[in-house]
C-alpha cells in the first residue's frame, strides 16, 4: 500500500501526459490518476494471465461443484462476523443482527459455514465494509484507484483495507500454515467466480473503463443499500444545502 501511494503521489507531481495534439485528455473527476491506474491494470492484466486465471480454470475443471460450493460458503461465512460490525457501526442494528444470526445457523447447524443453512431459510446476506462504513459517515471517497491483486478500489476504500484484513476472522488463527492454505485457497475461489465476467471484457473495447464502471457503479450501489440518489437529486440537495448557508 505504501508503495502504491508514493506512486500516486508522484504522479501528483507529475505534468499529465499529452495526446498527439498536444492537448492534456480529458480525464474523469472521479479518476485523475487514470494514467497510473492504466498502467497498474495492465501490470495486473499480465501477471493475472499467467497465473490466477490459469489456475482457476485448473480449479474449476477439477474440483466437483459441490466441493466449490462449500468453499464459497466457507469464504463468506468467516467474512459475516466483518458485515455484522460495519453494518452497527453504520446505525443498522437489524443487519447487524442479521448477520451474526447468520453467522451463527451456518457455524453450527452448516459446519462451519459450508453449508449455507441461512440462504435456505430465508435469511438475507449482507455484505458491508469499513470503506462503505467511512463513505456512510460522510467521509469523501477519493479518486478512483487499481491496485494491483487487490483491483479497483476508490482512495476510501484503500485506505481500510487495513481494518478489513485485521476485522477477517481467519487472521486471527494461530496456526499460520492452515491460515496462508486457506487464503490461497480463498484467492482462487474468488478468481474462479469471476471467470464469468471475462466474456464482458472481451467484448469491451476499452476493459479498463469497463471495469472502472461497473466497480463504481456497484460500489455506490452498496454504499446506499440499493437506492443511491439520482444526479438530479444530489444536485437538488446541494442547491438546498448552499442556498440555506
Amino acid at each position: 500500500m505504501l508503495v502504491v501511494l508514493g506512486m500516486l503521489a508522484a504522479g501528483c507531481a507529475s505534468s499529465p501526459p499529452e495526446d498527439d495534439g498536444g492537448a492534456p485528455p480529458v480525464r474523469a473527476e472521479y479518476d485523475p490518476f487514470e494514467p497510473l491506474n492504466r498502467s497498474m491494470y495492465a501490470i495486473n492484466d499480465v501477471f493475472d494471465r499467467y497465473t490466477l486465471r490459469p489456475i482457476a480454470r485448473g480449479y474449476k475443471a477439477v474440483m466437483p461443484e459441490f466441493a466449490r460450493r462449500g468453499v464459497t460458503n466457507f469464504s463468506r461465512n468467516l467474512a459475516t462476523p466483518r458485515s455484522a460490525l460495519n453494518n452497527f457501526l453504520q446505525g443498522k442494528p437489524g443487519p447487524g443482527f442479521t448477520d451474526l444470526s447468520r453467522f451463527l445457523l451456518n457455524s453450527t447447524f452448516g459446519i462451519a459455514g459450508l453449508f449455507d443453512i441461512a440462504t435456505e431459510e430465508g435469511i438475507p446476506e449482507y455484505d458491508e465494509d469499513f470503506g462503505q462504513t467511512l463513505a456512510v459517515w460522510g467521509l469523501p471517497e477519493g479518486p478512483y484507484l487499481f491496485i494491483p491483486i487487490l483491483g479497483p478500489n476508490t482512495l476510501l476504500d484503500a485506505v481500510s483495507i487495513p481494518v478489513d484484513i485485521y476485522s477477517d476472522l481467519l487472521i486471527h488463527y494461530d496456526n499460520s500454515s492452515v491460515r496462508d492454505k486457506i487464503y490461497g485457497l480463498r484467492v482462487i475461489d474468488l478468481r474462479m467466480r469471476l471467470l464469468t465476467a471475462e466474456t464482458l471484457l472481451e467484448d469491451s473495447k476499452d476493459p479498463y473503463l469497463t471495469v472502472r464502471e461497473s466497480y463504481l457503479q456497484n460500489h455506490r450501489f452498496q454504499v446506499y443499500d440499493g437506492n443511491p440518489p439520482s444526479t438530479e437529486e444530489e444536485e437538488d440537495l446541494f442547491d438546498e444545502f448552499f442556498e440555506e448557508e
